[in-house]
């Protein structure tokens, strides 16, 4: 699927080995900062044996959740519905889209393979900011892969990841909001806890 390939780069920062383009700032020293940590887990021997599975995922699972606002990226995913949801709805979906990105590119993050990350560019617009770069596969491939941020009293945190100049968010909306015009919420809770399930046995 189109939709698999673009978020299967989705977390490619997270495997990868940064090598700086520019000078860094501040907005690109918080996505450079969790890429050291996660290549720092990744690489780590003793977390790389079959009995540590579970803290290394934990270890992965924080590192990731300190950059990304999963909750900002589940309301900008279902859009005008957001408003439509209670507190309590809001929690459980945001939950199931958050363990659905983690569980899909888990594997992916932990089969580390030399791809390189290069920052290109960093633009700044009052509280929201822009981090641009390219990741390089050992194939010599090219992607671009840009971060969208805004500022959460004083922390910088990503709410869209754009891939080849497609934004993840959008690609959720438009699956979310035709589930959700279909067949309601019901239905997009049920439909995220089997894609849940279905990853968890592979």
């Amino acid at each position: 699927m189109k939709l698999r390939l673009f978020v299967s780069y989705f977390l490619m920062f997270a495997i990868a080995l940064s090598i700086p383009a520019i000078a860094s700032a501040s907005v690109t020293d918080e996505v450079r900062k969790t890429v050291d940590e996660v290549i720092k887990i990744v690489s780590d021997k003793e977390l790389k044996k079959p009995g540590a599975k579970k803290e290394r995922r934990a270890a992965l699972r924080n590192a990731i959740g300190s950059l990304f606002d999963y909750e900002e990226m589940t309301k900008r995913a279902m859009g005008a519905n957001w408003k439509k949801l209670s507190a309590a709805q809001k929690s459980e979906l945001t939950g199931l889209f958050m363990t659905l990105l983690e569980n899909s590119y888990a594997n992916k993050i932990e089969s580390y393979n030399n791809e390189k990350v290069v920052y290109l560019k960093e633009n700044l617009d009052s509280s929201y900011a822009e981090v641009k770069t390219k990741i390089i596969t050992t194939k010599h491939d090219e992607y671009n892969l840009d971060y969208r941020l805004m500022n959460e009293k004083g922390k910088w945190r990503v709410y869209d990841v754009i891939i080849e100049g497609v934004s993840l968010v959008s690609n959720y909306r438009s699956q979310f909001g035709q589930i959700m015009n279909d067949k309601g919420y019901d239905e997009l809770i049920s439909k995220l806890q089997a894609k849940n399930q279905e990853i968890k046995k592979k």
